[in-house]
């Protein structure tokens, strides 16, 4: 292909800028050696555009190893347009992102018509009481905590695409079985399955995005991700509505046909997946998706060059390449993620009991069944908007965990209003206020997009997702046991818990902000002080990998 005008030309030789290795996108600084936040230290470029070949003396420092499934399409010297990357961008949305999207509504509407089915009285149906809820609740949360790694461990070995579809059709199945529940053993025991059948599906999905995706567009696929989380909810309500209306059809409760249904449902898109899926950009030809593929030549090297340019390290293991127990060791220990570990069990917990016993809450406050799915509408309709709004607006300036704050300044005051207002309330307040108290501003899609893009490598963004994931679980079981039968309905002390969680999280997105500032400093003024002979040593001979290499540079 004839360069473009709008194509980067990557003209700078070693002789005259020095040693400057593989880039990614983000703020850069003003050294003479452009680092670049999110990954590595990028050639400058001389013109304006998109993408620029790479030079032969560099690119056999970040070539992909022999096995990496795009290796055959890999070409440094390989330039495209802008025109031609947006044209296959909007493919892969089409042919990629849109089914994740549809899986993902299959996980929520499996996992999420529980809260349906309370409106319903399967409590009272079942003979259990609220705390015996949350502790199966808790034992979902604690099943699904522990299949995370083992989950992400598989997939890497079997590819996402064999092992996310095998994954909904057996929670599926669990899922329809609900409608059998006799007590609060067969509650556990079915919260416990499920759990341990979708535990490590989104971190997976997320590993499988970032093989099509860079790291730029990682976070807003991943946000559309998460809005199928709700619009999920808002379908799932209005389809709960109707079958709800089936009570006493046959002789059997509206809950029981939800859970029937909606399980028949979701198994057969997970047996869709499994023939739908392809492994990678360059392995989409099959009797399904056609004998010539998806994408022509020019397309497959155009989405591999750019996701290696973007970060060389996808192409350092193939996609069905198991992790070492050393490798999984290195990854557990790597100490420079731990912040946003950390992050990931508490920055939700304050809004986690409010969102839990939202349904629950309106009919207390004397909603009746029917009323009460309908109402919970506009809180996932508010819910999206917010999290579009967040996530677009921290790639356009750059931030993520200063803005994440956002989300706790938002719940603060609802939490107060809740701890002050007079009771009894007024049911139109509860419901304002639990509707505000949900659509608090989801900064998950950025953080779990900063996790992956501080990776820097395929091993650790694989095992980074679980243990982020994780995070969040653990979160969720905290969180579903802050609200106690004998504090309720008002949940004072709840309240004042969670608005102190609330406060702690400003100061640890703070905290964090600043130790990843304070890293990029430390390695600037190493990389800086090295002579170019030292560099260009250090980026030949170094076995420092992915996050630890000094060319490396975190976002924030």
């Amino acid at each position: 292909m004839e360069p473009d005008e709008s194509n980067y030309e990557l003209d700078a030789l070693l002789e005259d800028d020095g040693v400057s290795p593989r880039g990614s996108t983000g703020e850069r600084t003003s050294s003479e050696y452009d680092m670049v936040e999110g990954g590595h230290s990028q050639l400058r470029e001389r013109k304006p555009g998109r993408k620029a070949a790479g030079d032969d003396r560099l690119s056999t420092f970040y070539q992909p190893v022999e096995s990496y499934e795009g290796r055959h399409r890999w070409d440094p010297k390989f330039q495209w347009t802008p025109a031609q990357e947006r044209k296959v961008v909007r493919k892969i949305d089409r042919r990629i992102c849109i089914w994740i999207c549809v899986m993902f509504f299959a996980l929520q509407v499996d996992r999420g018509n529980i809260y349906q089915a309370l409106s319903d009285d399967m409590l009272d149906n079942l003979n259990i009481t609220t705390n015996e809820y949350n502790y199966g609740q808790s034992i979902f949360f604690l099943a699904f905590i522990l299949a995370e790694l083992p989950s992400q461990l598989v997939s890497k070995r079997l590819g996402p695409d064999t092992w996310l579809p095998m994954q909904m059709v057996a929670w599926s199945v669990i899922a329809s079985l609900q409608s059998l529940l006799s007590g609060k053993w067969s509650f556990w025991i079915t919260r416990a399955l499920i759990g341990i059948c979708e535990g490590g599906f989104i971190p997976t999905v997320v590993l499988y995005l970032s093989y099509f995706y860079n790291s730029t567009e990682l976070p807003i696929r991943l946000s559309y991700f998460w809005l199928t989380k709700e619009l999920s909810d808002m379908i799932s309500a209005l389809i709960a509505y109707g079958i709800l209306h089936m009570r006493g059809v046959l002789g059997i409760a509206g809950w029981r046909w939800l859970f029937a249904l909606e399980g028949i449902l979701t198994g057969s898109i997970g047996i869709i997946s499994y023939v739908y899926l392809p492994p990678s950009p360059t392995q989409t030809a099959s009797k399904f998706r056609g004998e010539r593929g998806w994408f022509s030549v020019e397309e497959e090297k155009i989405m591999v060059n750019r996701i290696l340019r973007d970060d060389p390290s996808k192409g350092d293991m193939h996609n069905r390449e198991a992790l070492t127990p050393s490798m999984i060791w290195h990854c557990l220990t790597d100490y420079h993620l731990w912040p946003i570990y950390l992050i990931g069990l508490s920055w939700e917990m304050p809004v986690e009991p409010i969102a839990q016993y939202m349904t629950l809450t309106l009919r207390g406050a004397g909603f009746d069944t029917f009323t009460v799915n309908l109402l919970t509408i506009p809180a996932y309709a508010f819910w999206m908007m917010n999290l579009l709004i967040v996530t677009r607006v921290s790639e356009w300036i750059n931030e993520r965990f200063l803005l994440s704050t956002i989300s706790q300044f938002w719940i603060l005051p609802i939490l107060l209003a809740l701890e002050l207002l007079p009771v009894p309330r007024n049911h139109w307040t509860v419901w304002f206020l639990t509707v505000l108290a949900f659509a608090q501003p989801y900064v998950h899609a950025m953080l779990v997009g900063i996790a992956s893009r501080n990776s820097g490598s395929v091993r650790l963004r694989a095992v980074s997702a679980a243990l982020y994931n994780m995070s969040i679980q653990a979160s969720n079981i905290i969180g579903s046991n802050i609200y106690r039968e004998d504090d309720a309905p008002y949940y004072f002390r709840g309240n004042k818990i969670l608005m102190g969680v609330a406060l702690y999280n400003i100061f640890l997105f703070v905290g964090t902000k600043w130790f990843y500032v304070v890293q990029n400093k430390r390695r600037d003024r190493i990389w800086l002080n090295m002579s170019e002979e030292a560099r260009r040593q250090y980026l030949a001979n170094t076995r420092d990998q992915g996050n630890k290499r000094l060319d490396f540079r975190f976002a924030h």
